[in-house]
């Protein structure tokens, strides 16, 4: 979760465009895709993505690109996640994030990680509701496809909160041409060993839990990009 809210000036990080900051994953990439364009990622999400508390290397996007690598997967990731960004502030940013992108430098996916910050300030559920529908909405218009990573609100904010929270994106996640993972946070959240000292952000080990997990929807996703370009007469991301 991204409690860094003084880390604001960190916003400065999404300012894509000509200055998009690009994690390639082309080396070491199956053969059969040599020829391909590299799928762009877009990493849309709050600390937890940006990887808050830790160094560069032991952070969400060097660990998911390398994984990727791994997999033989040509993908190149664009870090747009901001720490303390809530659903409302990534809504905020995401038309010139979009604008940002490159027309023709091949297919684009995203993934939405977005509402723990939400969840951490008690902020209205309906709000973080209509936020993330019109985030998902714009990038659908994109012809862009989505992995939408769930979350669960902390639990001092009442079982009743906890419900509506949860709810938002379990229905969300039903949407078609939306890949959705359920919890980002599957399997590390609260386990001791996996977590930074503020209880909320993984640490380097925890990290590594989390890619692991995430690992197989993006990988959805990135296929769902391909054959989203390949298709004749498909919808691409006009940039």
């Amino acid at each position: 979760m991204a409690l860094a809210y003084g880390l604001r000036a960190s916003r400065r990080k999404a300012v894509l465009g000509a200055g998009s900051i690009l994690i390639g994953t082309l080396a070491g990439f199956a053969p059969a895709l040599a020829g391909a364009k590299p799928v762009r990622l877009l990493v849309f999400g709050d600390s937890l993505s940006s990887g808050y508390g830790l160094p560069h290397a032991e952070s969400f996007e060097p660990l998911l690109a390398a994984a990727l690598r791994a997999r033989g997967q040509a993908v190149a990731i664009v870090d747009a996640a901001v720490s303390g960004d809530t659903s409302a502030d990534g809504l905020a940013r995401l038309g010139w994030v979009l604008d940002g992108l490159q027309a023709g430098a091949g297919p684009v996916a995203a993934l939405v990680e977005l509402g723990a910050n939400d969840g951490l300030r008690g902020l209205p559920v309906a709000d973080m509701r209509r936020n993330l529908a019109a985030i998902l909405d714009r990038l659908a218009a994109r012809g862009i496809p989505v992995l939408l990573a769930g979350m669960y609100a902390p639990p001092n904010m009442g079982a009743g909160y906890e419900r509506r929270f949860r709810a938002v994106f379990d229905t969300l996640g039903k949407r078609p041409g939306v890949v959705y993972e359920p919890f980002f946070l599957a399997g590390v959240a609260r386990v001791p060993g996996l977590v930074q000292a503020d209880g909320l952000h993984p640490n380097a080990a925890g990290v590594r839990r989390v890619v692991a997990e995430i690992l197989p929807y993006v990988e959805q996703v990135i296929g769902r990009a391909r054959a989203l370009a390949g298709s004749p007469g498909a919808k691409t991301h006009r940039g």
